[in-house]
């Protein structure tokens, strides 16, 4: 039996080991601390990379496997290996005894989240995507209650549900009051660019033939923020240097939201978390939803933004060099407009979804 380091007891808060499930995690997390929880995080061997300011008494790897394809020897393989957590997190629960487990999606909070429900302990699960994830829609007959952070596009809302929006870390709420860089048409624009390994990889390809198109003293004004692939940086670099562009290039940001906080326009893919923390910042943006996202989530994660009037979004089979070059040269010359689509960008966003989630989990806590 596991002893808690604080005055309230345990939280157990499970997450796949992508920024886009570790974010809002990591956001809850704080909040809990700061009132007196004890955290441990469930999640897998690729969380390292984000985890680093994760405030959890410890970390476990769970192991798990994703469906996909119908190669049947895939198909049992994965099921074993979730059968192996589900084990694991038996072992991890009684030990652990938490008040409450909390899933935010993606395969490895299926074992614990599922083990949990089949003793009795409370659980409660966050969407971050305006469409439920596919782990999350395997669980969400079982568990306590459905926090999301985006009005469902699909379905009639479930039971338990309920709206909090999606938390954001501490280091987005440290930027979010920074005002928005006024600029004269003559002036700098700060310019970041940014997207998951698909979406870098797109944006190196069609970055530099937009910027083609631009003038020479369009290019001059330009200071580039942009994350690339390990194998595109060198050839992204080269291309801005032969532009005459300056920029930073790098396959990661350890502080993406200053940077946000510092640009004029993103442009970026639109993943829950990406659009969340732009609206909490107060940022416009151009939104190209990653193609291939399950259910078109990506697509509808922009409504709230872009019908606010903080985001463009396209399509990116539409976004051609041409019309990516149009884009900027109509934003590069309308500081004004380009600062009002910063206000109505921060109306779409919601810097207290974290207390309302940690509400939540409080309210579970206590009917134990």
């Amino acid at each position: 039996m596991s002893k808690s380091n604080s005055n309230k007891g345990i939280i157990l808060l499970c997450a796949g080991g992508t920024g886009g499930h570790l974010f809002p995690a990591e956001a809850l997390a704080h909040e809990l601390v700061s009132r007196g929880w004890d955290i441990h995080l469930a999640t897998d061997e690729r969380a390292e990379r984000f985890a680093k300011s994760f405030p959890a008494t410890q970390t476990h790897i769970i192991r798990s496997a994703t469906f996909s394809g119908k190669n049947p020897v895939k198909l049992i393989h994965a099921m074993w290996t979730l059968f192996n957590g589900y084990r694991q997190s038996q072992k991890l629960l009684k030990e652990l005894q938490p008040d409450v487990v909390v899933g935010f999606g993606g395969y490895p909070t299926v074992p614990p989240l599922y083990a949990a429900t089949r003793i009795g302990i409370s659980t409660l699960l966050h969407e971050q995507n305006a469409v439920l994830g596919r782990a999350n829609k395997m669980l969400s007959d079982a568990v306590d209650k459905i926090a999301i952070g985006f009005e469902q596009a699909h379905g009639e809302p479930l039971k338990n549900m309920v709206h909090t929006g999606n938390p954001v870390r501490p280091m987005v709420l440290k930027v979010c009051d920074t005002a928005y860089p006024i600029r004269q048409v003559e002036d700098v624009f700060k310019l970041v660019v940014f997207g998951g390994s698909q979406g870098a990889r797109f944006f190196s390809e069609v970055m530099p033939a937009a910027l083609e198109l631009l003038t020479a003293e369009e290019l001059g004004r330009l200071d580039i923020v942009q994350q690339a692939r390990p194998e595109d940086e060198d050839g992204l670099k080269q291309a801005y240097d032969k532009l005459g562009v300056k920029a930073r290039i790098s396959p990661f940001f350890d502080n993406m939201p200053e940077e946000i906080s510092k640009a004029h326009l993103v442009i970026s893919r639109a993943g829950a978390s990406t659009v969340t923390e732009l609206a909490v910042i107060g940022r416009p943006a151009v939104l190209i939803p990653y193609p291939t996202a399950l259910d078109g989530d990506q697509a509808w994660n922009a409504v709230a933004m872009a019908k606010a009037g903080g985001a463009d979004v396209i399509v990116q089979a539409e976004l051609s060099p041409q019309l990516l070059a149009e884009k900027l040269q109509s934003m590069i010359a309308n500081p004004k407009k380009l600062a009002l689509a910063a206000k109505k960008a921060k109306t779409s966003g919601n810097p207290d979804a974290m207390v309302m989630l940690a509400d939540c989990v409080e309210q579970l806590a206590s009917k134990d």
